[in-house]
């Protein structure tokens, strides 16, 4: 079909619930799945014009966010989550869940406008409870458990790999290399997360992991750190310098 309009006809025709707005109109087009749902047309073209209220249907408006925090622990398993607080969940019902606590804590909202394939600009409004409960724990797993050079190479990647699954190339040999190049690093990633659900914020107040690279020894600000010499930073400073001070003097003439 070629518009939205013979969409909706044809939805009437064959008794398709659509949503209506206070106009008795389909007031824009929904696609939803476990991980989100996205809106998009008529009412929301105009990227100066804030949603309505009635767009939301996964989650609470953050001010309207229980006065209460949510704490909730995730545990992770070669960089899966695998439970809530102790309980073990399938990946689906695990999500499902995440959905839900985080949809009454007004989470999960995001208002952006797309690039894309095809050329065009497209504004959209997202809800993803679960995925953004989700990102955040999972990033706070990998900041005590993944080697800094791993983490910076991963960041480096992803805005590569996310661009080829909007685009559609899920199935692509170059997908395929990336995939195995981020789960390389994945067997360390084992742990919990704690975190805080307050009214549309995601926020981590503890990490744990057997597989941890945080040393209370090297970080510690008191005396008696170990394999640490202060001393050492004098070399490294002048070291790492070293072309910026030819360059200053170059420029000095």
């Amino acid at each position: 079909m070629s518009s939205r309009t013979k969409l909706i006809a044809y939805a009437e025709a064959n008794q398709i619930p659509i949503p209506k707005d206070k106009r008795g109109e389909a007031p824009f087009s929904v696609d939803a799945n476990l991980l989100h749902i996205s809106a998009e047309g008529k009412v929301l073209e105009d990227p100066w014009v804030a949603p309505e209220e009635y767009v939301f249907s996964r989650s609470v408006s953050p001010e309207d966010a229980p006065d209460k925090p949510t704490e909730i622990e995730i545990t992770f398993k070669s960089g899966d989550p695998v439970a809530i607080d102790g309980k073990a969940l399938s990946p689906a019902n695990l999500l499902a869940a995440l959905n839900k606590l985080g949809g009454d804590n007004g989470i999960g909202r995001l208002d952006l406008v797309e690039n894309r394939f095809v050329g065009m600009k497209s504004r959209g409004v997202y809800e993803t409870p679960g995925g953004t409960i989700l990102l955040t724990a999972r990033r706070a797993m990998e900041s005590i458990t993944l080697d800094r050079g791993a983490m910076h190479t991963k960041d480096e990647l992803m805005p590569r790999y996310a661009e080829l699954v909007y685009n559609g190339f899920w199935f692509s040999p170059e997908r395929e290399m990336l995939q195995a190049a981020i789960d390389s690093c994945r067997d360390a990633v084992n742990g919990v997360v704690r975190l805080k659900l307050y009214k549309g914020n995601v926020i981590v107040t503890g990490r744990k992991s057997p597989n941890s690279l945080y040393n209370a020894d090297l970080v510690t600000f008191e005396d008696g750190a170990v394999d640490y010499d202060h001393s050492d930073a004098h070399g490294f400073i002048r070291l790492n310098a070293l072309r910026l001070r030819v360059k200053k003097m170059v420029q000095d003439g």
